[in-house]
């Protein structure tokens, strides 16, 4: 596959990334806004597809669609190839903030469209993917895509190698009916897929009877944990027997909703908030809340910046720990402090976080005293009074 392009593009790439910024837990990780698949995608479009690209630059509506795209890079190296508007959509809410901000301090001559998924590439000439490590989540989105977009239509996809893996070509062929891959380029690598077959079906979500918790659990595809109840989260089930009464009671970065739903059923007086930055999580929750007879505000919501400070009596939280496919305790450290930042004073968190990252600390110095409900070699669990 040919990506050769100009020197004054190649320039004017280098130029326009450069001055992109990653969100705030990227930077904590050491993450850039961009990196090399990023790159060999756009140096792909520029180089591989020139008659595409030359249909669809300086058009009105170009048909254009960029799915996950981590920080505005996609979106960044379209308005420099040319392309004026494109329809967006992310899973991440914090993914579509950074985008936003990043095309905005950069004054893109390009207009986003934000789109569910379902719809985001109806009548798409060209759509942009950031590979995700959930085969699941591909599998949704290659089937909501295929159906609605143009018959001509060209999938750019790609990943650093690291993250991706053959059964994703398997996926993606499911719903086209020819899927190219690239060679390796600074361990990234690409996929291209065309002939989308317009009769596949959509992705159905999972439904899972856990019997130790009587809980029904629905995921949609790209859920953590899926349609089930990950281990971290039954080691916080367990510790929940002694809940305080609350009035407002938050499950952040809810999941499937495991812990919100648990929390409706135990304080059928409390107001419960389910908080997650994933829209398919957030999903997820609605309908685990839907299946169980129960009700749940639930928030496509960056940790819990939409709720006021001091607003909420009890919090759970089962912190993830990865930025992106890196590990790292920043996000955890930021949602703690998110807690802290709702809970009224003498409010409790509850926390469960795996025994060798020792949150303790960071519980104690962010939130209030702190004490030790049950611990394994796996998982801490914890409850923190708010000062």
């Amino acid at each position: 596959m040919g990506v050769s392009v100009g020197d004054s593009v190649a320039a004017r790439l280098d130029a326009t990334l450069t001055a992109l910024r990653p969100h705030a837990d990227a930077r904590a990780a050491g993450l850039r806004a961009w990196d090399a698949a990023d790159r060999y995608l756009l140096d792909t479009l520029a180089g591989a597809h020139p008659e595409l690209l030359a249909e669809l630059a300086g058009v009105a509506d170009p048909r254009v669609a960029v799915i996950d795209d981590a920080h505005g890079a996609l979106v960044a190296g379209l308005s420099v190839l040319g392309v004026q508007r494109a329809s967006i959509h992310h899973d991440s809410v914090v993914a579509a903030r950074a985008t936003a901000d990043n095309a905005r301090d950069a004054r893109l001559p390009i207009t986003l469209d934000a789109h569910p998924l379902e719809t985001v590439a109806r009548d798409a000439r060209l759509i942009l993917l950031r590979l995700p490590r959930s085969l699941a989540r591909l599998d949704a989105i290659a089937r909501a895509i295929a159906p609605v977009a143009h018959p001509d239509v060209v999938l750019l996809a790609g990943n650093m190698v690291k993250h991706m893996t053959p059964r994703q070509n398997e996926v993606l062929g499911a719903a086209f009916g020819r899927v190219d891959v690239s060679l390796a380029r600074g361990k990234a690598r690409l996929l291209t897929a065309r002939e989308p077959i317009a009769s596949v079906a959509a992705a159905e979500p999972e439904r899972f009877r856990d019997g130790e918790s009587g809980l029904e659990v629905v995921a949609v595809p790209g859920t953590f944990a899926g349609a089930s109840v990950d281990i971290g989260t039954r080691a916080l089930l367990h510790a929940l027997d002694d809940l305080p009464d609350a009035a407002v009671a938050l499950d952040l970065a809810c999941g499937s909703g495991v812990l919100a739903v648990t929390l409706a059923r135990r304080l059928p007086a409390a107001h419960v908030v389910a908080t997650d930055v994933s829209a398919a999580a957030v999903e997820s929750a609605r309908l685990t809340a839907e299946a169980n007879g129960v009700a749940v505000e639930v928030r496509h919501d960056d940790g819990a910046s939409s709720l006021a400070d001091r607003s909420v009596e009890l919090v759970l939280l089962n912190p993830p720990f990865h930025v992106g496919g890196a590990v790292h305790t920043g996000i955890a450290h930021r949602l703690i402090a998110e807690a802290a930042r709702v809970l009224r004073p003498g409010g409790e968190l509850r926390c469960v976080w795996n025994s060798s990252l020792q949150y303790r600390p960071v519980l104690e110095r962010l939130v209030g005293p702190t004490r030790q409900i049950s611990r394994t070699r796996k998982f801490t669990v914890t409850a923190s009074t708010r000062r």
